[in-house]
């Protein structure tokens, strides 16, 4: 993917500097041994991006939407995975990140509620 692609459009480049967040993050709670927390975390957290990415090809409407909507599934899941090391004893906690999903939730839940109401009319 070419950088001045991801440049151009908000939620892409938001959701693709959160992956690379979330694979720091991630490579750093493997070096404290936390893996299977780290596995689940990576899989969620970079799955928003990917999504997002997905759905700039989107084949209909529906289709665009449906894709913003597994991304927020992901943003759910990313959430849970980050609350988990932020509270739990002995695991290292990046407080940046519950902030940026915080933003990219908004844009998201933003594209997926004008989406839905522009294929309406």
């Amino acid at each position: 993917m070419k950088k001045e692609l991801i440049e151009k459009n908000l939620i892409v480049k938001l959701t693709f500097e959160f992956a690379l967040d979330i694979i720091n993050y991630c490579e750093m709670l493997e070096s404290k041994r936390k893996f299977v927390v780290s596995n689940q975390l990576l899989k969620a957290g970079t799955s928003i991006g990917a999504n997002a990415q997905e759905a700039q090809n989107a084949e209909s409407k529906k289709d665009f939407i449906h894709k913003f909507k597994v991304a927020a599934k992901e943003m759910d899941e990313t959430n849970y995975w980050l609350l988990l090391c932020k509270y739990a004893a002995h695991y290292p906690h990046d407080e940046s990140l519950l902030p940026k999903l915080e933003s990219i939730s908004k844009i998201i839940n933003k594209i997926i509620a004008s989406s839905k109401k522009n294929s309406t009319n």
